[in-house]
């Protein structure tokens, strides 16, 4: 049987240019995919692009047959109760997918965020559906990309940490077709799925497939984790370093739902700890 290989890169730097910066460190680190940030991903500030970089930034990604994906700040919770920060979410998820449009990325990456101010797990997804829904009905284009779901490592009141959490989120955003699941390793083991035990990775993703559908994992954040398995501690090290090993990540690539999804490396160490990363999941693969 034919099987898509699996893309292998990283997240790069951008500033100094989206293809300037950017690329050229993705060539550097051997990447085959490369994942950006459009923004600060600790700010709420939506920049303009510079066109002349993401018309290269689009046309060297074609070129060289290199998917791309936008990760969207680390400050949008669609689950807040604090009503600004719904409104900064919208303002700064909304800009996200405007500019992954327009250097050609494929998916935007957000994380599925929490329940705050002791509000319930209904109550949030509530929110969830009124807020971000519209967002994804916004995604009318044929080069729209899709919302990837990241779920979290599983601290304080998350709405998804494990693969069973990713159900009742796609009920509440009624499984749009722009949806998508980015699965970070180090989150998913983190959170409690045992992505180092016998059968480890077949059982998490045979789970995740069977509350999401086929087809809809789109990503994989590549990362060994510095802690145990359910210690809800989100701490990446470098592949093979930490508490997953190397041969998970053997498997999952070998897995039916991962045939042909990006690996995309968020692990320390620069461009050299990202090229040894790099390597190390070709060889795996």
């Amino acid at each position: 049987m034919h099987r898509e290989p699996n893309p292998v890169g990283g997240h790069v730097p951008v500033a100094g240019g989206l293809a300037k910066k950017g690329l050229a460190y993705a060539r550097e680190i051997g990447a085959e995919a490369v994942q950006v940030f459009v923004a600060n991903p600790r700010g709420w500030a939506t920049p303009a692009g510079d066109p002349a970089q993401d018309e290269l930034f689009r046309a060297e990604c074609a070129s060289a047959g290199i998917p791309a994906y936008v990760h969207a700040p680390y400050l949008i919770n669609f689950g807040s109760h604090t009503e600004a920060t719904v409104d900064f979410s919208v303002a700064s998820l909304r800009h996200s997918l405007r500019r992954a449009r327009e250097i050609g990325a494929l998916g935007v990456v957000v994380h599925t965020g929490s329940a705050t101010g002791g509000r319930s797990r209904e109550t949030a997804l509530a929110q969830v559906r009124e807020r971000m829904l519209p967002l994804l009905e916004e995604l009318d284009h044929e080069d729209d990309p899709c919302l990837l779901l990241e779920s979290t490592a599983g601290q304080g009141s998350s709405l998804c940490s494990l693969a069973e959490d990713f159900g009742p989120y796609f009920e509440a955003l009624d499984r749009h077709p722009k949806l998508g699941v980015c699965l970070d390793t180090c989150h998913v083991f983190a959170a409690g799925h045992d992505l180092a035990a016998e059968d480890g990775v077949r059982r998490t993703l045979d789970a995740l497939v069977a509350e999401v559908g086929e087809g809809r994992l789109k990503l994989v954040h590549a990362n060994d984790s510095k802690d145990v398995a359910g210690a809800r501690k989100d701490r990446h090290v470098n592949i093979g370093a930490g508490h997953i090993g190397a041969e998970p990540f053997a498997a999952l690539m070998r897995h039916p739902a991962a045939a042909g999804v990006p690996l995309v490396i968020e692990t320390p160490g620069g461009a050299e700890g990202h090229a040894a990363d790099v390597a190390r999941l070709k060889r795996l693969r």
